[in-house]
């Protein structure tokens, strides 16, 4: 995420239709930033604005024109816009998805030739100025691009789109320069804070998109390593220690996960961009990715490793996770019920995915509240607060938590057939009414079991005091 500090990142992950098992496109990310920072869930209504509005950051004072229709869309912002809105991803009236962003480092040579731009537009408004007014994936990175090819950046980032046919990925690499690629159909991919694309074919506008004056910019500059291609990983990215540590191995956790007789290094520099699992993936294998720390591996924080192996790598799921989203887009033809934005609010091993349809007029009551502050009504600190209790006992904790979580997510999945077939002949206010009536559902659903955890978990608590004496019944 922020790119001021080098230790708070993302961990992103994009499937095909055709890679999924029911024919669903989803993209997901943890949002890391701090441990205890805040986020809220908020839909924005469709909106006409006479005269055209002007987007102006409160973060570095990037300033923008924007059109005068927005579409209805979910985001979620943090809980002040003191230093910008950071409404990281959602999904529009005309369902499209977008997450934003992936943080990642280009390298000194590039930075020479075209630097950060102070006053650009950063992560922060992406998707703000981006996502109400767009009506395709495609439509998303064309928009994105201009702005940052007029405007230019003031961070390098990779930014998520998906609708009902395609997934791109789409990295920014210097002041003004960028690329994206159309994930396949039968393809997924995993990123960690490192430019992931490989090789770019100008010849193929349909995957590819890019700086219209990429190519001049970099053959000028003489900023190619290679005698033939374009590698942007390789032209534009960086290789380093931070990268052996910090990101190459959540990728290699990611393949491991999705192609388990891979044999690769697990800080190997040149593990793919694009793959193909060996079975099919579903919902659930992007939930337990989202949630992993390197389980059955000794570098599990949580696992019988070393001390030296479990705090070697940085996991995928940690303290830091303001919140996780995978935004999955159902090949229904209706956009209110074929997008869901499953939402997991606080660490993504310790909560739980909330399914909210697209479609939805309003989020609850608790889902818009929370400060820096513990709020014991707000939905962040509701799932933040079980976590910290487990926290300090996680071998005695880790059952109930796993328990509620499991029942949880069945309840969910159970939800969300039974909302779909409902939905199915409705239209118009009526189906708004049940989607919104219904992801409500979800969301109390969840909060009052984590409500029912922490109780249990605290009672559990009190026996467990490092004050407590067992007295000698002979003495």
């Amino acid at each position: 995420m922020l790119q001021s500090n080098p230790y708070s990142a993302c961990t992103s992950i994009l499937i095909g239709r055709k890679a999924s098992i029911d024919g669903s496109v989803m993209i997901g990310r943890n949002e890391d930033s701090r441990p205890a920072w805040p986020k809220h869930f908020i839909v924005h209504p469709a909106k006409i604005s006479e005269p055209a509005p002007t987007f102006t950051s409160n973060d570095n004072n990037f300033s923008m024109p924007l059109p005068t229709h927005a579409a209805k869309y979910t985001a979620t912002p943090e809980w002040t816009d003191k230093f910008g809105v950071f409404e990281e991803d959602g999904i529009n009236a005309f369902g499209v998805a977008m997450s934003a962003t992936e943080s990642t480092y280009a390298n000194q040579r590039v930075l020479a030739a075209d630097p950060l731009v102070k006053d650009g537009i950063g992560e922060e408004a992406m998707v703000t100025v981006t996502l109400p007014y767009i009506d395709s994936a495609r439509a998303g990175v064309k928009r994105l691009g201009a702005i940052v090819s007029q405007y230019g950046t003031c961070e390098s980032n990779g930014i998520l789109f998906a609708d009902q046919s395609e997934a791109w990925y789409m990295e920014t690499g210097s002041g003004h320069y960028w690329v994206a690629q159309r994930i396949p159909d039968d393809s997924y991919a995993v990123v960690a804070n490192q430019m992931a694309i490989q090789e770019i074919d100008f010849n193929n506008s349909e995957d590819f998109m890019w700086h219209p004056d990429i190519e001049r910019f970099v053959t000028q500059n003489h900023l190619n390593p290679n005698r033939t291609g374009f590698n942007f990983r390789q032209i534009f990215g960086t290789q380093n220690a931070m990268d052996s540590v910090y990101n190459l191995p959540r990728v290699w956790y990611g393949q491991k996960c999705f192609n388990p007789h891979r044999e690769q290094a697990v800080s190997s520099s040149e593990m793919p961009f694009i793959n193909q699992a060996e079975q099919l993936l579903s919902l659930t294998d992007a939930r337990l990715f989202l949630g992993s720390h390197y389980q059955q591996t000794v570098y599990d924080p949580l696992g019988d490793g070393s001390q030296a192996d479990k705090k070697r790598f940085r996991p995928v799921s940690l303290a830091a996770t303001q919140e996780s989203h995978i935004l999955q887009l159902r090949p229904f033809n209706n956009p209110a019920i074929s997008g869901l934005h499953w939402l997991a609010m606080g660490v993504t091993a310790q909560s739980v995915f909330v399914p909210f349809y697209a479609g939805i007029e309003d989020t609850p009551a608790a889902y818009k509240l929370g400060t820096k502050t513990y709020q014991p009504e707000s939905a962040y600190w509701v799932y933040k607060q079980a976590g910290v209790l487990v926290d300090a006992h996680y071998k005695e904790f880790g059952p109930l938590l796993h328990e509620t979580q499991q029942t949880l997510t069945r309840d969910f999945d159970e939800l969300v057939l039974q909302t779909d077939q409902a939905g199915q002949t409705l239209s118009g206010d009526e189906l708004t009414h049940l989607l919104t009536n219904e992801s409500r559902r979800a969301a109390e659903m969840g909060l009052k079991a984590y409500k029912t955890l922490t109780a249990k978990l605290i009672t559990q608590a009190t026996a467990l005091s490092p004050l407590s004496y067992h007295q000698d019944l002979n003495l």
